[in-house]
């Protein structure tokens, strides 16, 4: 802006602003020439920024989902790369499907994830009500309560493979001082299982109070107040206020648990090495099995796009539930 344009008696802050406005709308006069110059609007740039994304995206994800589904239909090894693949159509899928063995996979799979997440829920949701008050060194415990769930699984499954050792571990020597004799914990086929949802559940169970208790500690304070007027117990208020309010969160809490425990290998391979025999293998064992030590690696593929379905199929059963909770809440 000229000197002679300026007003008379305008301070020098009032004038630094309107130059500097002007300035700013010349600048945005020449970005919208320049835009109109390359024909191109905001949502073309926005496009523009997300196509580097998306191609990596689709380089890390889609191109080995499509090969993993392509390879389903062949008959191949990749130890027989000299060898071309068959096409056998859906033969690897209706093998999987009929073999006895994985369906007892299938079994042992759902059995191990019914127990082991409502365990865990349990314990998540119970430890998570009781650190919602406060109370002196609640920020120790937390983190030391948070603290298992910051490991590797792999480090985690060697450190309790020692723990159980049926000679030397030092879980049996605890019950040594209550008078209870030497247990097989990873050699028996009827408590290897449950040695396993012991680990997972230590592990894992921090995961549960972390949510559960961002959940409770969202609630507001004045429903439990005027609930207190009412003389209401606690189970009153933890049924008909603090479940319903916190559901969402819990069950989205549910499904990543459902879903890791679904996918279980580390932990498992670790410290049980799908044993004794075959008492503790999962699907994703007996996927890993076929595809890294048999080298089946077309049925391999077919197991893999099976269990992706699987677990698709179960995540849009708990979304549509999730959706349907939150019409609810909605329309209240």
């Amino acid at each position: 802006m000229a000197d002679n344009d300026k007003k008379p008696g305008a301070s020098p802050a009032l004038v630094h602003s309107e130059e500097v406005l002007e300035r700013f709308t010349k600048a945005s006069d020449r970005v919208t020439m320049g835009r109109k110059t390359y024909g191109l609007s905001d949502r073309a740039f926005m496009f523009f920024f997300l196509l580097p994304s998306l191609f990596i995206l689709l380089f890390l994800v889609g191109y080995p989902f499509i090969t993993l589904i392509r390879s389903g239909f062949y008959n191949f090894s990749v130890l027989r790369a000299a060898t071309p693949a068959k096409f056998i159509g859906v033969g690897n899928f209706t093998f999987i499907l009929t073999d006895p063995f994985t369906w007892e996979r299938f079994i042992f799979t759902g059995k191990f994830v019914i127990l082991n997440v409502l365990v865990q829920f349990l314990l998540g949701v119970g430890i998570a009500y009781l650190l919602q008050k406060n109370f002196k060194g609640r920020s120790v415990v937390l983190t030391l309560i948070l603290m298992p769930m910051m490991l590797c699984p792999i480090v985690v499954g060697l450190f309790w493979k020692y723990m159980f050792n049926t000679e030397w571990g030092i879980v049996n020597y605890i019950l040594s001082i209550f008078g209870i004799g030497k247990v097989e914990w990873l050699a028996r086929e009827n408590i290897s299982v449950y040695s396993v949802i012991i680990v997972d559940t230590w592990m894992w169970t921090p995961f549960m109070i972390l949510l559960a208790l961002a959940a409770f500690t969202a609630i507001p304070k004045y429903l439990y107040e005027a609930a207190e007027i009412d003389r209401a117990s606690s189970w009153f208020k933890f049924r008909h206020i603090t479940l319903p309010l916190s559901a969402p969160v819990l069950i989205i809490a549910v499904l990543f648990r459902m879903i890791d425990s679904i996918k279980a290998f580390d932990l498992i391979y670790t410290l049980t090495g799908g044993g004794p025999g075959s008492a503790t293998q999962t699907l994703s064992f007996d996927l890993y099995k076929r595809a890294f030590q048999y080298f089946y690696t077309g049925e391999a593929s077919a197991y893999g796009v099976i269990l992706l379905l699987v677990i698709m199929s179960l995540s849009l059963i708990f979304i549509r539930y999730l959706n349907r909770l939150a019409a609810q809440n909605v329309r209240r």
